[in-house]
């Protein structure tokens, strides 16, 4: 075959073996860009006319994503960027009606079954969960894991995508367990960054990660020269970005990352590039980076700007005559076949192609018209429902004494129907309507009653179409895992690692998926031996260390529970969850929440943290933990069978989790229970732990123990104190036993690690107001914290910094002697 294309290619040409096959092909590859250009023209319009909020389109980027998709596999993986529309209309995951629905927020699921409204525009992702929360066959489907907004967070769960294909292949025994995630590794998980964000640090960690790793990755850098305003030479040291990525590229002597750079406006090279670069990952598994130049954006970053305000009228000139569309229609109408018989045949004429283009416009037009009236309907219903109830209140009170309320009434009626028809939303019916009440705020009525078990049951509807599923529904749900005591043959001790140590190793033997890794996790068993010689028991596969790169070991994590393993992965002290910490708020916290229960990563994360001396090993950050990782457990337990019990609860269930170990707990000695792997610790649950009447301790973690000795201290002056240990502070006492303490004793103290106003404002909040705690206290509440600076080194430091149990003692006599 011969083929006249004007494309230089030094690839095989007989990747198209038959004409009529590679025809239909190219215009079916043609129709879908043109539909998923017009789908971002229109949807800019609709920002524009204000029937949407916020758009944000993947124009420009049509022609490479076409040809990243036909290597994309059932079973393969996704972790993308917000302008990949027209590949996951290639996949079958989008359509334009979906768009459109996402771009008006409708909240249900049928229609946009992203996220129900919840994500902005072109935010993508696939279901991967029956509605029961379990998981749905993924080797069958094609999957996108969820969008982010915050730029290269999508990088670190890629590592684990790609790493559990490796993870499959080696482990033969989840061959026949693990059907529903893996067939013998062979999935691919593919990555998709804007040029700009390459410039994040957590592109250049993942990177350096998946060059050790060696893992099936081919990530695409979509490359229009420019990040939002700034253009390239102010993001990277060299023009091209590929040069700044070569001390990367692999070569006969050390392993690395495959790198191909590609014209993103020529469809031949770039088909040919992506089968090239599937057969490296897929086979090979090495890591591809595919930098896809010469891309536009025409219609500018997003709604929010203008690209005429900092692109030159060069530069847009330049985009309009390089526009990647224009340019494969022009390639189609250039390109001749030479059959044998010296006949030339071409795919199409313009006029052929100008239908196409048509038909397209039409059709998202169509379909915007369908998504906007599917939106439109439930708001008109509770428009007409509240219409109606509040004429038959304007009745009533037309033959009551109060025609002045029928005035107000009827004046709330007009402005409910005069609510611009295009504009329509839940949220002008809902303010108008409770406006009502004001009104009637003193006044009896049946029909005030009606109305205000009409907003009662429609608010509860919408409070589960924007509140629900921040945390798991399923059957595995943490919550509903009852406690299982531990079992003691004797009073025996052990150091409390060794207790951790000797759980582990049960979980290991129970679990054939369970993964654990971090730095110093592997050939040392951690820095406190927490896991001393299970590597060499369970090998490397599933005992592994790291690099020092916090926010991708959890990403691995992310990346690994999202195909159906369960990873603990170990950040090394609390205080370096801080360099993790975006990525756990921004993709693992709201992940079930922001696909409304489309999607699931329970990683384990195990730290330690609490009483230690120094500025960066004694941290206690937990105000920010828990107001960050709202949708992630927080467990805090006070000694190594606690943490243990809680790490078994947790692999029982599926959430997320972050449990914080003692920092000076693993040498203190603690019974051996002989039920190891299967005593539990509950989630939500308090503890008390010594009984009293007098005032009520409430504490957690390490300073459990300084609180104990004081109440002994207390009690030597007939001071009796009751002291709860909290357990869990996400979620908190959800039996509500710590308001049944202070029914008792009417006193109450809060002793935290954290600064001032920080775990201790929290625990409060959860006491006085969600649990009506007031009501029980003859004293105002207090809390004893630590200073507001990091303690600093040495033990005088500690002692002057954080809660003593002199400060314990001095305080409690204080609150009994004002009292």
């Amino acid at each position: 075959m011969n083929y006249n294309n004007n494309q230089k290619s030094n690839d095989d040409e007989e990747s198209y073996f038959d004409f009529d096959s590679f025809r239909k092909m190219v215009l079916n590859d043609y129709k879908l860009a043109r539909i998923s250009r017009e789908t971002s023209l229109l949807g800019r319009k609709e920002v524009l006319n204000g029937k949407a909020k916020f758009g944000i389109f993947g124009d420009g980027k049509e022609i490479p994503q076409l040809a990243m998709a036909k290597v994309f596999k059932n079973g393969d993986f996704r972790s993308g960027y917000y302008r990949d529309q027209t590949f996951m209309m290639a996949i079958g995951a989008l359509t334009v009606k979906n768009f459109f629905s996402q771009l008006y927020a409708h909240s249900d699921l049928e229609y946009e079954p992203v996220s129900a409204g919840r994500m902005m525009t072109a935010h993508f992702g696939t279901r991967f969960l029956n509605y029961d929360g379990s998981w749905k066959n993924l080797i069958q489907k094609k999957n996108s894991s969820a969008d982010i907004s915050s730029t290269a967070s999508q990088m670190p769960r890629l590592l684990g995508l790609a790493q559990a294909s490796k993870i499959y292949k080696e482990l033969k025994n989840l061959k026949e367990t693990h059907k529903k995630f893996s067939h013998n590794g062979n999935e691919v998980a593919f990555g998709t960054i804007g040029n700009a964000s390459i410039s994040e640090g957590l592109f250049w960690e993942t990177l350096n990660a998946a060059s050790v790793l060696q893992i099936p990755i081919i990530l695409s850098i979509w490359d229009d020269e420019y990040g939002i305003s700034v253009p390239n030479k102010y993001q990277f040291s060299k023009k091209n970005i590929s040069d700044i990525l070569y001390g990367f590229h692999r070569n006969k002597k050390e392993k690395g990352i495959e790198i191909i750079r590609v014209n993103g406006s020529n469809y031949m090279d770039l088909n040919k590039t992506y089968v090239k670069a599937d057969k490296i990952a897929r086979y090979e598994h090495v890591p591809v980076i595919i930098h896809v130049t010469n891309l536009t954006q025409p219609q500018g970053h997003s709604t929010s700007s203008s690209h005429e305000r900092y692109k030159s009228k060069k530069r847009l000139k330049w985009e309009m005559n390089n526009d990647g569309i224009n340019k494969f229609r022009d390639w189609i109408l250039n390109f001749k076949f030479n059959t044998n018989k010296k006949k030339i045949q071409k795919i199409a004429n313009v006029y052929y192609l100008d239908k196409i283009d048509l038909e397209a416009k039409e059709y998202v037009k169509n379909e915007q018209i369908k998504a906007w009236e599917a939106f439109q309907k439930p708001i008109f219903k509770i428009k007409n429902e509240a219409i109606s109830i509040l004429k038959k209140m304007q009745k009533t009170f037309y033959h009551s004494n109060k025609k002045w309320i029928n005035k107000y009434v009827k004046k709330y009626i007009k402005k409910l129907h005069n609510i611009n028809q295009n504009l329509t939303a839940k949220k002008s019916i809902f303010c108008i309507v409770r406006k009502v009440l004001y009104l009637l705020y003193e006044i009896e009525s049946d029909s005030k009653y009606c109305l205000i078990e009409w907003i009662k049951k429609k608010y509860n509807k919408e409070q589960e179409n924007y509140s629900s599923h921040l945390y798991s529904i399923s059957e595995k749900a943490s919550i509903k895992i009852t406690e299982v005591f531990p079992i003691y043959n004797n009073n025996f001790k052990v150091d409390g690692r060794i207790v951790l140590r000797d759980n582990f190793d049960k979980l290991l033997e129970l679990y054939p998926d369970l993964l654990i890794f971090g730095e110093d996790v592997g050939k040392i068993g951690d820095v406190n031996q927490g896991l001393e010689g299970l590597q060499k028991k369970y090998g490397k596969i599933r005992i592994f260390d790291t690099g020092i790169r916090e926010s991708t070991i959890l990403g691995q994590g992310i990346g690994l529970a999202m195909r159906g393993l369960r990873p603990i992965v170990e950040i090394q002290y609390i205080d370096y969850i801080l360099y993790a910490l975006q990525i756990m708020s921004d993709d693992l916290a709201c992940l079930q929440y922001r696909t409304k229960g489309g999607q699931k990563a329970p990683v384990i994360i195990r730290t330690r943290g609490h009483r230690l001396e120094g500025i960066w090993h004694s941290g206690s950050p937990m105000g920010g933990i828990i107001n960050y990782l709202r949708g992630v457990l927080v467990l805090v337990p006070r000694n190594m069978v606690k943490a243990a019990g809680f790490y078994n609860t947790l692999l029982s269930g599926d959430d997320p989790a972050l449990v914080i170990e003692c920092l000076n707990g693993y040498r203190i000695k603690e019974k051996l229970p002989k039920n190891l792997g299967f005593f539990r610790t509950p989630i939500g649950i308090v503890e008390r732990t010594r009984k009293g009447k007098d005032i009520t301790m409430v504490t957690y973690g390490s300073t459990w123990r300084i609180v104990n000795k004081a109440a002994e201290e207390l009690y030597k002056i007939n001071i009796d104190s009751e002291i709860i240990d909290i357990q869990s502070l996400l979620p908190f006492d959800l039996q509500k036993d710590i308001v049944k303490s202070l029914q008792k004793t009417n006193r109450l103290l809060i002793i935290d690690e954290d600064v001032p106003g920080g775990a201790s404002a929290y625990i409060l909040q959860k006491i006085l107001e969600e649990q009506n705690g007031y009501y029980y206290l003859d004293s105002p509440p207090v809390t004893i914290t630590s200073k507001e600076h990091r303690p600093p080194y040495g033990s005088d430091g500690d002692y002057f910094s954080k809660p003593s149990i002199e400060n314990i003692v001095e305080k409690v006599l204080k609150i009994m002697h004002d009292n």
